[in-house]
């Protein structure tokens, strides 16, 4: 099987610097590494072609790199001449990547794997060597799914979230099993999707003016409602538990009444790992959702991100939207 290995930097590709404030540097002459050299066990495991698209630290990614992405994947997919393909991927921002392409790229034909590494391909104690030979196994597996392969597990790229800065074990799929786990045996999920697609035509419209916003004891209510009349299209807030706020004192009810008079949808998401919002639950759930606030399940916030930008440009504000942003399209949401 012939798989694709797609470069975008990140600490995988990374070298030494000798500058003193920093430690590690995207390397100059990553476009032109040949990784299966560096890594022969990659030429066993298939027919390996390596392609360099960008040579950047994942945390100077943005919306636009992930547009140049998803159309280079859709068209090395559309054209049918690998099994799968590998993005090599910063960690830091990973789990924003991999939802969009998720939602982007929508049902696949074939398996996309993102993977990075802790520490660099280079040093003698490196999580890459691992990671990497673990995602070109995934992707001759004919699991048709964007998937985050990390510390021998390949995880729905639309539920992990990066939970960890130091261990090897970055990423987290909390309210999503592994798709894959490799130990001695390689052990798939049943809730993995065998069943191909064809690929859909690129849609990669995004509109980014959308905003995060992590509740907290005394946060200010006027600092949302000034981030509407900033301009704000979307909103995210990160609530409490099972999707409480506050309702009393500092209450954001308003705030969610001002973005539903803008027109502005306002999606709900939990600040616990694994969490799921349900408004019909507590008080300051139900206020919220007479408020017009949306139920984001248990989206991670970066899938919450991109499906809301993916969205806004997808249906504009009206009732199309909340019901894309309710129902389930790639396994980003149970239900």
């Amino acid at each position: 099987m012939r798989v694709l290995l797609m470069l975008t930097g990140g600490t995988l590709l990374m070298r030494p610097r000798s500058d003193a404030a920093v430690t590690l540097a995207v390397d100059d002459g990553a476009r032109s590494r040949d990784l299966v050299r560096e890594l022969p066990a990659l030429g066993r495991i298939a027919e390996i072609e390596t392609r360099s698209l960008l040579n950047m630290d994942s945390a100077d990614l943005q919306p636009t790199q992930w547009i140049e992405i998803a159309r280079a994947l859709h068209r090395e997919v559309s054209s049918g001449a690998y099994g799968g393909i590998v993005v090599v991927h910063g960690t830091d921002t990973m789990a924003y990547t991999g939802s969009a392409l998720s939602l982007m790229l929508g049902p696949l034909p074939c398996p996309v794997v993102l993977t990075g590494a802790q520490r660099p391909l280079h040093e003698p104690r490196t999580d890459a060597r691992r990671n990497l030979v673990d995602a070109v196994e995934v992707a001759t597996m004919g699991i048709p799914e964007v998937q985050v392969v990390f510390a021998s597990r390949s995880m729905r790229a639309v539920r992990v979230t990066k939970k960890d800065g130091w261990a090897f074990e970055a990423f987290e799929s909390p309210s999503c099993a592994p798709l894959v786990e490799l130990g001695l045996d390689v052990q798939v999920g049943p809730h993995a999707r065998w069943s191909k697609a064809p690929l859909f035509p690129l849609d990669d419209r995004l509109d980014t003016r959308v905003l995060s916003v992590r509740v907290f004891p005394g946060l200010d209510p006027a600092l949302v409602t000034g981030a509407l009349e900033a301009g704000v299209q979307g909103l995210v807030l990160e609530v409490y538990g099972t999707g409480t706020m506050p309702r009393l004192e500092g209450s954001l009810i308003g705030a969610l009444e001002v973005a539903r008079d803008r027109g502005v949808p306002a999606l709900l998401i939990s600040q616990c790992l694994r969490g799921r919002v349900e408004l019909d639950r507590y008080q300051g759930g139900v206020e919220a959702a007479a408020a017009g606030a949306i139920s984001g399940g248990d989206m991670t916030v970066e899938a919450a991100l991109a499906k809301l930008m993916i969205g806004l440009a997808r249906f504009g504000r009206g009732a199309e939207l909340r019901t894309w942003l309710e129902t389930d399209q790639v396994g980003e949401r149970s239900g």
